[in-house]
């Protein structure tokens, strides 16, 4: 729930300097450490460490910001974000995509049936033997029963919708306390520098100008903006119809224009180390839009209608702060053969990915992955699989992961993967394995450091060892069964033959016998 360094970085060392802004333990609460006023001193390695790798560079840029009074100004700034932190510890993790969709679902469903339930109630005929009265107060209470069931169910359904919408609300709550520590933090100096950088982003502009006037004026296919610090893109690049390739990578981008969909011969679009915390939905409308390269942004969601750009074939969503993936990814892109979405916050893959029967590589490694889904076999053409560095999260693969029979590449390392599934050794085009870092106990690490071939051959030998097992308790069941079932009949004949005998022996021997017809006919002739 901490803000992240990378996203928020004043935020983020503001709140590790002020103990009242952290979790506290009870050994601080004794030490009365919540005091605003006076922030622990830190040395200046302890200060520049505080927020990760970034620290440095922060108190570079910003050498007062280590000012105890300047400190706890901030600190009383930011007392919104400790409090919404703490609630969300309490209530739990973000639901993944497909909870919510799966949630939204249900609620419409819900209310679906309701309607239909409450159309029911009225339009049932009143029997003959009922006054109107009464039967309108038995309608009244079938329909307060109706709605109070749909209440206790809309109540469930909605809680996992309004926690996603509390972590989306904490998510722009940091954005708005970053915003203001920094204007706490302004001064002339840092006036200064903004207006140098508004100046070079001017100059910029007029360079971009006369690229999108040649460009507009000769039908270029190809612009490239890259490395210009760029803080916007003008509108007017929407009507460059002509463009196949624009690169815009390595600028200061926060947003792209909605007019970016005039593009329509546009074919390779790389916005990749840029400052995108989103993208416009008419991204989706670049029907011809191949290669898409969006990494090293600020993104925590991708637009829906992403997926309506059918004929990507690679698309790059790498380092940024992606928690889940468009439910629907897998049935829209079927031409899609690469997909990166490494060094995100990813949970989990949508069941839909299941179905990019076109994909060959797949890089997830730096995710927070608790699994993959059950039908990740589907994946027949997936050649290179990096599932690396998912660390705790990441403790065990399907049992359908032997169905990756085109796997040739495979990066397991770092996480928490104690076997192997049984159907391993299906995989016979495998040539690269890296298990380092994992509890492997299946198989053993003695065939582990023997390398892929060692433990190809141990799993395929296991899974034979299996169906053989399997085989030979299905064999032993039907000669039980069959056994069984001769005793059974064998019995039931006994029972036939013994009843017949003992009649046969109870009409001829036995004295108390009734006579046969023909014995009553001989006596009356005699």
């Amino acid at each position: 729930m901490d803000p992240n360094p990378t996203n928020f970085p004043i935020l983020s060392y503001v709140m590790s300097r002020l103990p009242s802004l952290t979790p506290k333990t009870a050994a601080d609460s004794n030490n009365n450490l919540d005091d605003l006023e006076q922030p622990p001193p830190l040395s200046d390695a302890a200060a520049a460490s505080s927020v990760g790798p970034l620290g440095p560079q922060l108190l570079g840029q910003m050498p007062n910001l280590d000012d105890a009074n300047l400190l706890a100004s901030m600190g009383g700034a930011i007392s919104d974000v400790a409090q919404a932190r703490s609630v969300l510890n309490l209530i739990g993790d973000r639901p993944t995509h497909e909870e919510v969709d799966a949630a939204r679902a249900d609620l419409a469903d819900l209310e679906a049936r309701l309607s239909r339930q409450l159309e029911e109630i009225v339009l049932e005929p009143r029997p003959a033997d009922v006054d109107i009265h009464t039967w309108r107060a038995r309608q009244a209470e079938r329909e307060l029963k109706c709605r109070e069931e749909a209440e206790k169910e809309r109540r469930v359904v909605k809680s996992v919708i309004q926690l996603d919408e509390m972590h989306d609300a904490y998510e722009r709550l940091l954005a708005d306390a970053e915003k203001r520590l920094v204007r706490i933090y302004g001064g002339a100096g840092d006036a200064a520098d903004d207006t140098g950088v508004a100046a070079a982003g001017d100059e910029l502009n007029e360079e971009v100008a006369e690229i999108l006037q040649e460009a507009y004026g000769k039908g270029m296919e190809r612009v490239d903006l890259s490395g210009r610090r760029l803080r916007l893109l003008p509108e007017a690049f929407g009507r460059i119809s002509g463009l196949v390739v624009l690169d815009a990578s390595a600028n200061q981008l926060s947003t792209i224009p909605d007019s970016i969909a005039g593009l329509q011969n546009l074919e390779e679009l790389n916005l990749s180390s840029n400052l995108l915390t989103l993208l416009p939905d008419s991204i989706g409308l670049l029907q011809k839009l191949k290669f898409l390269n969006i990494s090293g942004n600020k993104l925590s969601a991708l637009p829906d209608p992403i997926c309506q750009c059918r004929s990507l074939v690679e698309l790059d969503v790498s380092f940024n702060s992606l928690t889940y993936l468009p439910t629907n990814i897998g049935y829209e892109l079927p031409n899609l053969k690469k997909l990166m979405i490494q060094l995100n916050k990813i949970r989990s893959l949508p069941s839909s990915i299941c179905e990019l029967k076109s994909l060959r590589y797949l890089d997830a490694h730096f995710n927070e992955l608790h699994g993959l889904p059950i039908a990740i076999g589907r994946l027949t053409n997936l050649e290179v699989l990096n599932l690396s560095s998912n660390f705790s999260d990441l403790k065990e693969l399907p049992e359908t992961f032997g169905d990756l029979t085109n796997l040739k590449e495979l990066d397991l390392s770092n996480n928490q993967i104690h076997a192997l599934p049984d159907t391993f050794g299906r995989l016979e085009n495998l040539t690269k394995l890296n298990l380092d870092q994992n509890p492997i106990e299946l198989p053993p690490m003695e065939i582990v450091n023997q390398g892929v071939e060692a433990v190809k051959t141990f799993m395929a030998k296991r899974w034979i060892d299996i169906l053989l097992e399997e085989e030979r308790k299905s064999n032993q069941e039907m000669q039980e069964q069959a056994q069984n079932g001769w005793l059974t009949r064998s019995t039931s004949w006994l029972k036939n033959v013994s009843g017949n005998v003992i009649g046969y022996l109870g009409t001829v021997g036995s004295p108390m016998a009734p006579k046969s017809p023909k014995d009553a006919y001989l006596d009356q002739q005699l």
